[in-house]
């Protein structure tokens, strides 16, 4: 009778949730697909999935391919030093720190990115403190330098706190044997501690590289329509162009990188030792 009662309140409380799945999942999922899969009278075809291949659109592609991977690998090398420096610093101290990288995601995300915007303006902030120096104006705003800079800022938090989640995980009685075996700094870092935080750094690069792949709204306001990422292009067909199809079309193909990136962490991180919860 106890059984059979909690077996009813699971599937009561979990109600909420199969309702959200259904609503904020596979009922705009398949939405997707069918505009992606039809044209505008209704009639089936891939044109607007193989578009992906078209000039444009697969230069776009491109571009945000590379600044993604440029953007994630300037955030693991920050990160996985700033992990190993928040393991090692005492408690009071690593709480305040790790409140400080959480701290900007409490911000909401355009006036962030619009704070670097100000910064980097041809007449901003950073480029008068360089002129009363005596040093050259910066001039990277509505460049991809400038959007890669603000993937960096927006996306740092996301690779530092996988990374860290993981390192405090390892057992330090496994660092202390390599010692006691004669390892130097070098080699414990190499193949004892690089190795076991996989898991964290697997998940950092995903939880950076995916949303710096199809964001679109860094690139506008530090790219100033001048750097054209995939994004930018399906937020453009949704919005400017009203062409639904193609735009959720170039969105199933931007699927199959998320479909990706969940395969890796599936194989790295089985046991969520990498999660940032």
């Amino acid at each position: 009778m106890r059984r059979r009662w909690l077996w009813m309140n699971k599937r009561i409380f979990s109600g909420p949730f199969l309702v959200f799945m259904l609503c904020g999942t596979i009922i705009p999922l398949g939405v997707i697909a069918f505009y992606g899969m039809t044209d505008r009278s209704g009639n089936f075809t891939l044109d607007n999935i193989t578009a992906i291949a078209t000039g444009e659109h697969w230069q776009a592609l491109m571009l945000a391919l590379g600044l993604a991977l440029i953007s994630t690998i300037i955030c693991l090398v920050i990160a996985f030093p700033l992990g190993l420096i928040l393991k090692d610093s005492r408690l009071g101290k690593k709480g305040f720190m790790v409140f400080i990288f959480i701290l900007p995601m409490w911000m909401n995300f355009l006036l962030r990115t619009m704070a670097w915007q100000v910064l980097l303006e041809r007449n901003g902030i950073i480029n008068q403190v360089l002129g009363f120096f005596g040093i050259p104006a910066l001039n990277i705003i509505n460049t991809p330098a400038a959007v890669v800079l603000g993937m960096v800022y927006d996306y740092l938090p996301f690779m530092v706190l996988p990374i860290y989640n993981a390192l405090i995980k390892i057992d330090k009685n496994i660092i202390e044997a390599a010692y006691d075996l004669g390892a130097s700094h070098a080699q414990v870092l190499a193949k004892v501690i690089v190795p076991l935080s996989v898991p964290g750094i697997v998940s950092g690069v995903t939880m950076v590289f995916v949303p710096s792949l199809t964001t679109f709204a860094v690139s506008n306001m530090l790219g100033g329509g001048k750097v054209n990422l995939i994004g930018n292009i399906i937020e453009q067909e949704f919005t400017a162009s009203s062409n639904w199809n193609l735009g959720a079309g170039l969105s199933l193909v931007m699927m199959i990188f998320i479909v990706i990136s969940m395969a890796f962490i599936e194989k790295f991180d089985r046991n969520g030792e990498g999660s940032v919860i």
